[in-house]
């Protein structure tokens, strides 16, 4: 036995009002139509789903005990129409450094005001690789160079102007390239090459576990004044660096050669932030 939905929605919006002429408002059909769907639906099952009088609308109690039945079908054929909308929604998934943080949460606002979702999640250079790789995620944002298997595009500089050095260190401002000469610097990536000092490369996203080794007075840590601002702990402070041309370049990368149109709209998104505050 094959049963149409109209025939079962017909049925349900009878029940809920008693009677045919208001369901029939509700539903935008004719007064017929509503009786003729109720009627196939009843000649469908066999069983008489209404007493109908001039006056009055009452349901059978075989109608009583399929009108919840009536209720799961067209709750089921909702979810799945929900269901298939949102899976024919594309949604970027977007790995980012939590130093791109306030830059991601522009690019998830803009890109939601044209109606594509957007699922975040943090992740360094290398999580954020390993989840490319495994399809995880659509696009990550990671230091330059990115990994040469990927696509990349929208490019962003940080400027590094602050230094990192435990609280009870003395120095309190105007720190320059010739004041770290002699001393232990601790570098995001093992970047920087030309700056003076003695260097230790350190993860160059987890920025947390540098600032654990300056506060053990293993070495200094240049950092951007972005990361600074939001960094609150009584065991190290920053300090202004007067170094030019200190940054660290970001780029938004992606698997495979061909940019599908989420992706480009994304590299737009991230474009037009990065142009606008």
């Amino acid at each position: 036995m094959l049963l149409m939905l109209r025939e079962i929605q017909c049925f349900a919006k009878v029940a809920a009002l008693l009677s045919f002429s208001r369901a029939a408002a509700d539903l935008g059909l004719s007064q017929p139509a509503v009786s003729q769907a109720v009627t196939r639906l009843e000649n469908a099952v066999g069983l008489r789903l209404f007493d109908r009088t001039a006056r009055q609308v009452r349901l059978t109690p075989e109608g009583k005990a399929l009108l919840a039945h009536a209720h799961q079908v067209l709750d089921g054929v909702t979810a799945f129409s929900r269901e298939a909308a949102r899976l024919a929604q594309p949604v970027i998934h977007l790995a980012y450094p939590p130093l791109a943080g306030p830059l991601v949460a522009r690019v998830a606002r803009r890109l939601a005001a044209r109606g594509i979702p957007v699922e975040l999640t943090t992740a360094g250079r290398g999580a954020a690789a390993r989840a490319l790789d495994a399809g995880e995620v659509s696009a990550a944002i990671v230091a330059v160079p990115a990994p040469p298997r990927f696509g990349t595009g929208a490019r962003f500089h940080v400027t590094v102007d602050r230094l990192a050095v435990p609280v009870d260190h003395p120095w309190r401002s105007g720190v320059t390239a010739a004041d770290l000469g002699d001393r232990d610097l601790l570098i995001p990536g093992g970047r920087w090459a030309g700056l003076p000092g003695r260097h230790r490369q350190v993860a160059e996203d987890d920025f947390a576990a540098a600032l654990d080794l300056v506060a053990a007075g293993a070495g200094l840590l240049p950092i951007p004044q972005l990361v600074a601002r939001t960094v609150r702990r009584d065991d190290v402070r920053f300090v202004p660096l007067e170094v030019a041309d200190l940054r660290l370049t970001y780029t938004l990368a992606w698997a495979g050669e061909s940019v599908r149109p989420e992706l480009m709209a994304l590299v737009q998104a991230v474009q037009q932030a990065l142009w606008t505050r």
